[in-house]
C-alpha cells in the first residue's frame, strides 16, 4: 500500500496538523465516551436491578476497549492510523446504537454486548496518542502525546455534565431516560470518523515509515509483523519498557476501580432526589476527568523534562493519595470525593503519559503499534478485572473496600519502580 507524500515533504507541519486534527477528534468523541462512563453503569444496574449488575455494565465497556484494542491496531499497522481509528469510531456508533435498543427493550445481556462495542471509542481515543507520537521528535515526543491526551478534557468535562438533558432526550424519544445519553454518543462518533478519515493526510504512521524507508512501498524495509505475544516480549525485555507497561496497566486498574464505583456509591446518600444525584454524579465525574485530561500537558512536559521514571512515580504517590481520600468518603461527601477523584484522575495522568512514551521508546519503529495495542489491551484487561471485582466490593465491604484493594494495586509498580533503579 502506497501514501500520498510528495516527494518533498515539511514533517513539523504535517506533525503539527496531524496534533489538530486528532486532538479535535478526541476532544468532539470524549463527550460520548464520558456520557457512557457515567450512565452505562447505572443504566446497567436499573436494567438488572442490582449493584453487582452495575460492575458488569461498566466491565463490558472496559473488556470491550481491551479486546478490540488488538484488531484495531492491526488494521492501523496493515493500513494507517486513519483507517484505524475511523473504523473503530463506527464500531462505536454501532455499540450505541445497540445499548440504546437494549435499555428500550430492559435487556442485560443486549445491553452489555452494545457496551462492548461501545467500548471500541475508549480504544480508539487512547490509540490516538500513539498516532500522535508517530512522527514526534524524541525530545517532544511525551508533550506531543499529551497533547492530544490533553484535548479530551474539552468533550470529557462535558460529557457528565450532559446526563441529565440526555436523558430527557430519551424520554422524548420514548426511550427509558438513561438510554437517550448513547444516541447522542452515536451521532458524535459518527463525526469523528468522518473527519479521521477526511483531515488526517497525510497518515502519519505511513509517512513515518515512508521517511525510514524512502523506496518502500507495501511492505517498507525493516518492517517487522510479528505477533502481539513477540512485541510484548521485547517490551518487557527493556527495562524502561517493563516500568512503562506496568504504569499503563496499574494506573488504568486502579483509575477504573475506583471511578466506575463512585456513580454507584453516591447514588446510597440520602435526601436527595434521583434528579439531584444525577447532577451531583456529573459534576464529580467531571472533575475527576478534568484531572485525567487538563494536566497533561504538564504532566508530558515533566515527562520530557524531569523523566519518565519520576513522573511514573508521582502518578503512583497521586494514585494512593486518591484511594485514601475518596475511599473514606460518605456518599453525601461530594466535594469531599471530588477531590479524591481529581487526584486520582491527574495520577493516572501521569502513569498513562509517562508509561505510553517508555513503551514506544523501548522497541524499534516497525514493531511499535503492535507493542501499543498489546499495551492497551493489558491494559484493558486489568481495568476490566477491577470494573468487575468493583460490584461484589461494594457490596462485601462498601467503597472503602473498593478503594483499599484499588490502591494495593500500586504495589507492584512501586517493585518495578525500586527494580529499575
Amino acid at each position: 500500500m502506497t501514501t500520498e507524500v510528495p516527494a518533498a515533504v515539511d514533517v513539523g507541519r504535517v506533525q503539527r496538523r496531524t496534533v489538530g486534527v486528532l486532538s479535535g477528534a478526541v476532544a468532539l468523541a470524549g463527550l460520548g465516551v464520558t456520557v457512557g462512563i457515567t450512565v452505562g453503569g447505572l443504566l446497567a444496574r436499573q436494567v438488572a436491578g442490582s449493584d453487582a449488575a452495575a460492575g458488569l455494565g461498566q466491565t463490558a465497556g472496559v473488556l470491550g476497549a481491551a479486546v478490540l484494542a488488538v484488531p484495531l491496531a492491526r488494521l492501523s499497522d496493515r493500513s494507517g492510523r486513519r483507517v484505524g481509528l475511523a473504523a473503530g469510531y463506527a464500531v462505536a456508533v454501532g455499540g450505541a446504537l445497540v445499548t440504546v435498543l437494549a435499555a428500550a427493550l430492559s435487556s442485560l445481556p443486549l445491553l452489555l454486548a452494545g457496551l462492548f462495542a461501545f467500548g471500541a471509542s475508549t480504544a480508539c481515543g487512547l490509540q490516538a496518542r500513539y498516532a500522535a507520537a508517530d512522527l514526534a521528535a524524541p525530545e517532544r515526543r511525551g508533550r506531543d502525546l499529551s497533547l492530544v491526551v490533553w484535548a479530551t478534557t474539552v468533550g470529557s468535562v462535558l460529557g457528565p455534565n450532559l446526563a441529565a438533558p440526555g436523558a430527557e432526550l430519551g424520554e422524548a424519544l420514548g426511550l427509558p431516560a438513561l438510554g437517550g445519553g448513547f444516541a447522542v454518543s452515536a451521532v458524535g462518533f459518527a463525526l469523528v470518523a468522518v473527519l479521521l478519515l477526511a483531515g488526517l493526510r497525510p497518515d502519519p504512521l505511513l509517512l513515518s515509515r515512508r521517511l525510514l524507508a524512502p523506496s518502500a512501498t507495501a511492505a517498507p524495509a525493516g518492517r517487522v509483523r510479528g505477533s502481539t505475544r513477540a512485541a510484548l516480549r521485547a517490551v518487557w525485555a527493556s527495562p524502561d519498557g517493563r516500568l512503562g507497561l506496568v504504569a499503563v496497566v496499574v494506573s488504568h486498574a486502579v483509575m477504573v476501580g475506583v471511578m466506575v464505583m463512585t456513580p454507584v456509591h453516591m447514588g446510597h446518600a440520602g435526601g436527595h432526589d434521583d434528579a439531584t444525584t444525577l447532577r451531583l454524579v456529573g459534576v464529580v465525574i467531571s472533575v475527576h476527568v478534568a484531572g485525567m485530561y487538563l494536566f497533561s500537558p504538564l504532566v508530558g512536559w515533566l515527562a520530557d523534562r524531569v523523566g519518565r521514571r519520576a513522573t511514573v512515580a508521582a502518578g503512583g504517590v497521586l494514585l494512593l493519595a486518591s484511594a485514601a481520600l475518596a475511599g473514606t468518603a460518605p456518599p453525601e461527601a461530594a466535594g469531599r470525593l471530588a477531590v479524591g477523584l481529581l487526584l486520582l484522575g491527574v495520577g493516572w495522568s501521569c502513569g498513562l503519559i509517562a508509561g505510553s512514551t517508555l513503551v514506544t521508546e523501548s522497541v524499534p519503529a516497525p514493531t511499535r503499534p503492535t507493542a501499543q495495542g498489546g499495551t492497551d489491551l493489558l491494559m484493558g484487561l486489568g481495568a476490566a478485572v477491577a470494573g468487575a471485582a468493583g460490584g461484589p466490593l461494594l457490596a462485601a465491604g462498601g467503597f472503602g473496600l473498593v478503594a483499599g484493594v484499588s490502591a494495593a494495586l500500586v504495589l507492584p509498580l512501586a517493585a518495578v519502580w525500586v527494580l529499575r533503579r
